[in-house]
């Protein structure tokens, strides 16, 4: 299993259809319209890597500007949005810390499971790191503006189940005041086989051989958002 900082480098299509089987449902965008309804805004999007929110979004706002450290997870992004036809889009390569943008340009803020790596790959400093990045998503935002994170809650779990690494990040969120829900987007595969290969390549051996003694082709995911105006 590679690491996740070699696989958004050097494994972006692989990654790709991953997250293409994830949320199979459809409970995301409507999740979001509940937070507040997306129609018509200017969106600025923090970690996009392969474009999933990007692609989901796009669509229905009225821009939209994603940013991510990695060039090959963008590259696969940008391949996607032109196959769309839609042109309402702008992609660059970014840290989360240091976006290229002016103040107050947009309405929403979003981030979809990457906040966390200014955790998980910055334990000495994480409170620092991950301040830096929100701090960056509020400059952007007009007054009014509301920040939406998406962050897991647990792979293979019906309920919640969030993984220990992230649970002081998650209480400093609550400390913070935002205001929290879940949801599940589970994933569909095609095949058991595929199941296995991907769960391998990303989530490791302990739940791939659980995919393949269960026959988990659905695998049930669980996935918090946390939103603050």
């Amino acid at each position: 299993m590679p690491e996740h900082e070699e696989i958004y480098r050097g494994h972006a299509d692989q990654y790709q259809l991953l997250v293409s089987r994830e949320d199979y449902q459809g409970n995301i965008l409507r999740a979001l319209n509940r937070i507040r309804p997306l129609a018509g805004l200017d969106v600025v999007e923090l970690g996009a890597g392969t474009g999933r929110l990007t692609y989901l979004l796009a669509p229905v706002v009225k821009t939209i500007q994603a940013f991510d450290i990695a060039q090959p997870m963008l590259d696969v992004a940008v391949a996607r949005l032109q196959e769309s036809g839609l042109r309402h889009w702008r992609v660059a390569v970014a840290d989360h810390r240091h976006l290229p943008l002016s103040d107050h340009v947009a309405d929403i803020a979003i981030s979809g499971w990457s906040l966390c790596y200014t955790v998980v790959w910055h334990q000495a400093t994480w409170w620092e790191e991950l301040s830096r990045a929100l701090a960056e998503m509020r400059r952007s935002l007009r007054p009014g503006g509301t920040i939406i994170l998406l962050e897991t809650l647990g792979t293979g779990y019906i309920t919640p189940h969030p993984p220990a690494a992230l649970a002081a990040y998650y209480a400093l969120l609550e400390e913070q005041g935002f205001a929290s829900t879940w949801i599940r987007t589970d994933y569909r595969f095609g095949s058991l086989a595929e199941a296995e290969a991907l769960t391998r390549f990303f989530f490791g051996e302990a739940l791939a051989e659980r995919v393949i003694n269960e026959n988990l082709v659905v695998l049930p995911e669980c996935t918090g958002i946390w939103w603050r105006g």
